[in-house]
């Protein structure tokens, strides 16, 4: 290995890290699913490896396509950051109307607690699930769950800028295999950083009760994907 392919593979990584770390839509929706939906640690980071996969590879295909059309730097690049907008609008969607079905559930579940709290548990016709911090829920069957796939689908719509044009190095010497290396390191950098971020997140979460705030996880964890949503659209975070 040369020290020119060394160095593309070492800046590939760092951007792939930098890229990431800097912004926070790449972890803080999964932080904060993962904590209003109770999902396990295994599913969390399923979803967070899965939606990365989809969100580097989207950029990886843009790329590849473009070389083989001889489409300019310029045209690709503008093209991804059209790409980053449509991104930020999806998550700040996604945020406001999960926060918004969050509190209606919040209002929701303090009406029902009022009309039970005079009911003796013989006379309810369903099973009910205490929570901690005496929030008291029904128990319905489990529903799918599109959360995962909703975060997927903006991941694919999110770009990765720094992407293309470290690609466009080695594809201008016609050099494949370069191509592909450079292609892997940025992908498990960014991927790699994305499990490490959302796994230790998680893990300090956990040791955070909400105390009284239960019923309103959901929305909040709304509020804060809309919050990423917003700086992406309106500060290009």
């Amino acid at each position: 290995m040369t020290t020119e392919f060394s160095l593309l593979l070492g800046t590939a990584a760092t951007l792939g890290f930098v890229h990431t770390l800097l912004g926070p839509d790449h972890y803080v929706p999964f932080i904060a699913m993962a904590k209003a939906r109770r999902w396990s640690m295994r599913r969390t980071l399923i979803v967070t490896v899965l939606s990365g996969i989809g969100h580097v590879s989207s950029s990886v295909v843009i790329g590849l396509v473009g070389l083989l059309f001889g489409v300019e730097l310029l045209k690709l690049t503008r093209l991804e950051s059209l790409r980053g907008e449509l991104a930020g609008w999806l998550l700040l969607g996604f945020g406001l109307a999960y926060m918004l079905w969050g509190l209606r559930r919040a209002f929701r579940l303090k009406a029902h607690a009022l009309v039970h709290a005079h009911q003796s548990a013989s006379e309810a016709d369903h099973t009910h699930d205490h929570h901690a911090h005496g929030l008291h829920t029904h128990m319905h069957p489990e529903k799918a769950n599109i959360t995962p796939w909703i975060l997927f689908t903006v991941f694919v719509f999110g770009p990765c800028e720094p992407l293309i044009p470290l690609i466009m190095y080695p594809a201008a010497r016609s050099d494949a295999w370069a191509v592909l290396l450079t292609a892997l390191a940025f992908s498990a950098a960014t991927i790699g950083t994305m499990i490490t971020l959302v796994y230790l997140a998680v893990r300090g979460i956990e040791r955070v009760p909400l105390r009284g705030l239960e019923r309103f996880s959901h929305a909040l964890a709304g509020f804060v994907v809309m919050l990423c949503g917003a700086g992406i659209t309106f500060f290009g975070l």
